[in-house]
């Protein structure tokens, strides 16, 4: 039985520029299983946030395959694929992406109110995960009432509560300071102790070593660089 939860198959990802045609990679082969923590390391502009839109059914590759818990998602429709990225996927966005309209607890909420969970049961959770996240004592409060770090550890908050088995993270701890990075990197931890595989581009060094390994990502090439 494959034991991979996630896999990419000759992936690429290229489109057409003023200057010409810019491959971000090419013949991508990727096997994660579940528990795996690994970091997304390249300069600026080298395809992170692309690939990680791509794994998470957003966009769509060049060529190739993407496999999502032995599920093939070439020809799944709109409808399918949302599906699927709603039962096995949590993205983290770099730009936060929280309703502007509701507070930090209706935000954390919103995914499982979309599955139709108990409204009682929904907050009960939305509140353990503002623990988690140190960030308890804003959970009335709306995102212009909030830092830009406690924005973020609300969107952090939100894409975990869904107990999905794959975790897509873009910069998660970008706007946080030392500190809150190194607790959120420690949940990183704790949800990989419970069998969830996590992809997350950083900036940081120290966190990308802390990984089981990093994909570098430069000039069209994805490697694989060093285990722990």
């Amino acid at each position: 039985m494959n034991k991979f939860i996630l896999e990419t198959n000759n992936l690429k990802k290229s489109y057409d520029h003023i200057k010409g045609k810019i491959t971000l990679f090419n013949n991508f082969n990727l096997k994660l299983k579940e528990g795996e923590l690994v970091a997304l390391v390249g300069p600026s502009g080298s395809g992170k946030s692309s690939l990680l839109h791509l794994l998470a059914l957003l966009d769509k590759p060049s060529k190739g395959k993407i496999i999502i818990n032995r599920e093939e998602t070439k020809n799944l429709s709109d409808e399918q694929k949302d599906e699927l990225r709603r039962k096995n996927i949590s993205i983290i966005f770099q730009d936060n992406n929280l309703l502007t309209d509701f507070t930090a607890i209706e935000n954390i909420m919103m995914p499982l109110i979309i599955k139709g969970e108990n409204h009682n049961l929904a907050s009960d959770k939305a509140k353990k995960m503002l623990s988690e996240v140190k960030i308890f004592e804003r959970s009335n409060h709306f995102p212009n009432e909030l830092s830009g770090g406690e924005q973020q550890r609300v969107a952090i908050a939100r894409a975990l509560i869904s107990n999905t088995k794959i975790i897509l993270a873009d910069e998660p701890t970008g706007n946080l300071d030392f500190k809150t990075s190194k607790e959120i990197f420690s949940l990183f931890l704790k949800l990989k102790k419970l069998k969830k595989t996590i992809i997350f581009a950083t900036h940081n060094r120290e966190l990308a070593n802390r990984a089981d390994y990093k994909l570098f990502i430069s000039e069209g090439n994805i490697k694989r660089v060093n285990g722990r």
